[in-house]
């Protein structure tokens, strides 16, 4: 399957910030073997004041069934204990209450070649 890109943004609760900011600094390597089970790689997330934007991408076979096979995971279950609470509800549709994923709209791979002055 070729990767699936996934861009997702969320809204801090104004006092979680540092906390937020501190869980993800020390992320549980439970969790983080978890996430690479689950086909994601080069996930990041970023913050500006109490915004989050999450990027990652998805590389296996049925998204729907890793997702669940997270969601199941008690290593994870704990750790969401500690993050969602750090969130306000932002969700602009039905698929979370905590964030919503974006739509992508540009995508540009690899590196281009600059060549000055031809």
């Amino acid at each position: 399957m070729e990767k699936q890109i996934f861009g997702q943004i969320g809204r801090l609760r104004r006092d979680k910030i540092a906390e937020y900011r501190e869980l993800h600094a020390n992320a549980w390597p439970g969790v983080l073997k978890t996430i690479e089970d689950c086909n994601l790689q080069n996930y990041s997330i970023f913050i500006h004041d109490d915004l989050v934007f999450a990027y990652f991408e998805y590389t296996g076979e049925d998204y729907e069934k890793d997702m669940e096979k997270m969601a199941q995971d008690p290593v994870t279950q704990d750790w969401w204990t500690h993050t969602k609470p750090c969130f306000v509800k932002f969700s602009m549709g039905q698929d979370s209450e905590f964030y919503r994923d974006m739509e992508q709209i540009f995508y540009l791979e690899g590196n281009l070649e600059c060549k000055g002055g031809e």
